[in-house]
């Protein structure tokens, strides 16, 4: 079985379906056909890039431009889990460097424990393979990240009297987040099994659906889906404990004081024109 190429006559019939969004919008008055215009633009405009520069790289790829391509994924999924939140580190290196770090660990332990102890790849850095598995760590990580942080910060400001009183009792910055860590953790690791629970009953995931379209044998692809399954969501659990403990750090000092003058709030001006971009404005 082949597939059939694409026309950008077929990708226009495809987009005609995005008139539904726009009437629904029109309809109920809900002002979102600016975001949904430029959403779909930057869709377009990345992932054609990203087809074009994926083809360069898979038939001319070396060690390092992998390296150099996977560190530029790592970065650009950093800045956008960091410019989600609602409430920011007023210390940006602090700030950005905790998405970084986070999702540069999480991305190299669930990529490489995929391609090299389960798969094999050869040779290692195989942008065919890695860069792909490499995505998709990213992408669970970076919605766990921001919904560990956010619903982390969030709390600590709501409940500033609880977590003062049990740090003014003697008990450690950890002991004193417990609580709100335990529910910022859930938070963050939700999509995820949600995702688990469905794939397969109610929908197809991603890479199963793709492998299957271009003739794989559906039981391999399958195994590979369950596989992928697996490494995404021990790159995610470490992702999200690795942020909440982070941010539990950030929130507190050296003398276990609770300082939330280190975080600042997003005003809704600034956080829908930073989100209109994405798709995600509420305007």
């Amino acid at each position: 079985m082949t597939t059939n190429t694409l026309s950008l006559t077929d990708l226009g019939l495809a987009g005609l379906l995005l008139l539904v969004n726009a009437m629904l919008s029109w309809g109920f008055r809900l002002n979102l056909e600016r975001s949904l215009a430029l959403a779909t633009a930057r869709m377009i405009v990345q992932l054609g890039a990203v087809g074009f520069v994926l083809k360069f790289v898979f038939e001319h790829g070396t060690a390092w431009l992998t390296g150099v391509l996977a560190l530029i994924m790592v970065l650009i999924a950093a800045w956008e889990t960091m410019a989600r939140q609602e409430h920011r580190f007023t210390n940006r290196w602090q700030h950005w460097g905790l998405g970084t770090a986070t999702l540069l660990f999480a991305g190299a332990v669930g990529t490489l424990y995929a391609t090299q102890a389960v798969i094999g790849t050869e040779p290692w850095w195989s942008p065919r393979i890695l860069l792909p598995i490499l995505g998709m760590v990213l992408g669970n990580a970076l919605t766990g990240i921001s919904l560990v942080l956010d619903t982390l910060t969030a709390a600590a400001k709501r409940e500033r009297g609880a977590i003062e009183a049990r740090l003014a009792l003697g008990h450690g910055r950890y002991d004193a987040f417990r609580d709100v860590l335990t529910r910022a953790l859930r938070s963050g690791l939700m999509p995820l099994l949600n995702t688990m629970a469905i794939a397969g009953v109610v929908a197809l995931p991603g890479m199963m659906t793709g492998q299957i379209l271009t003739g794989a044998d559906p039981v391999e692809a399958a195994k590979y889906q369950i596989m992928i399954m697996f490494v995404l969501s021990g790159a995610t659990a470490l992702a999200v404990v690795f942020a909440g403990i982070g941010g539990v750090w950030m929130l507190t000092d050296n003398r276990h004081r609770l300082r939330l003058e280190r975080l600042e709030t997003i005003a809704t001006d600034e956080k829908n024109t930073r989100l209109r971009g994405t798709g995600l404005s509420g305007e």
